[in-house]
């Protein structure tokens, strides 16, 4: 029987892409010499923020800054547990003042702020599932933030070790839909985190090449609803067999630096 789905609403913090660039290359999604449209990345990106107000969500905007063309990819910026937040800290210097912008910005609104010692790129690899935190690492964040994320977040973190450099962060390769229900790419992750995820979620929907070419697993659910590029068909069809509603965007520009609806999303999850 296919369950009935409940939608949540959620707090979402975005960032709109006014100085968006492709400038350089820090994965392999980034080619420089490819043309961009400016003015359609800010056209696709103010559908996504109007879908998420139309389903209900509230999405507050932090102001983008000149001279950091990723800024609009929120979900690197912190991670936020129960009010309490883990700020950012990147691995590679175009993207280093990121951090304090999204730190500051918390930290205004009276947050708890934990200024991290070691390289984490937000939700780009942090992934709350209820209880747990799937920690991804292999590319940008280092283990060591893995521990220090467990304990000002008060959730215990489970590593999951990335091995394909075009699914560079976690929320690339992994999407969490509803408590203890992933979809995610299995060829993404070395084999002891594969054994890991059949084991604890041995439902989970997998996704197809195809499908992870898409930035397919790029997605956000409030539980119900589960926003995707709409490229990926395959996903859609399985969400909606297992009684989610699929709903498509289109994010073709910000795809051109490697980032689609989850990457310019980051969950606010405040105390209840």
């Amino acid at each position: 029987m296919t369950p009935e789905r409940m939608a949540r609403p959620r707090h979402y913090l975005m960032c709109r892409p006014t100085h968006f660039a492709v400038e350089y290359s820090i994965n392999p999604w980034m080619d420089p010499g490819k043309p961009v449209d400016a003015d359609l990345a800010i056209l696709q990106w103010e559908r996504l923020h109007a879908l998420f107000v139309s389903l209900g969500h509230t999405v507050e905007q932090i102001e983008a800054l000149p001279g950091l063309p990723d800024m609009v990819f929120a979900a690197n910026g912190a991670t936020v547990v129960n009010g309490r937040v883990l700020a950012a800290k990147f691995r590679y210097q175009e993207r280093e003042a990121e951090g304090p912008a999204y730190a500051d910005w918390f930290r205004s609104r009276g947050y708890d702020v934990h200024e991290p010692a070691h390289v984490n790129e937000g939700e780009g690899d942090f992934l709350v599932d209820d209880d747990v935190i799937l920690a991804g690492t292999g590319f940008r964040t280092d283990p060591e933030a893995h521990r220090e994320a467990e304990r000002h977040l008060r959730l215990p973190v489970v590593g999951l070790e990335l091995v394909d450099p075009r699914y560079y962060h976690l929320d690339t390769a992994l999407a969490v839909l509803a408590p203890g229900e992933i979809m995610y790419y299995p060829a993404a992750f070395s084999e002891k985190s594969r054994q890991f995820l059949r084991n604890r979620y041995p439902d989970a929907i997998t996704a197809t090449d195809q499908d992870a070419q898409a930035f397919g697993l790029n997605a956000l659910s409030d539980g119900r609803n589960v926003i995707l590029p709409e490229a990926a068909t395959h996903l859609a069809a399985r969400l909606a067999e297992r009684g989610f509603t699929p709903i498509g965007a289109a994010l073709s520009e910000l795809l051109k630096a490697g980032g689609s609806v989850k990457c310019c999303t980051l969950e606010i999850r405040d105390r209840d």
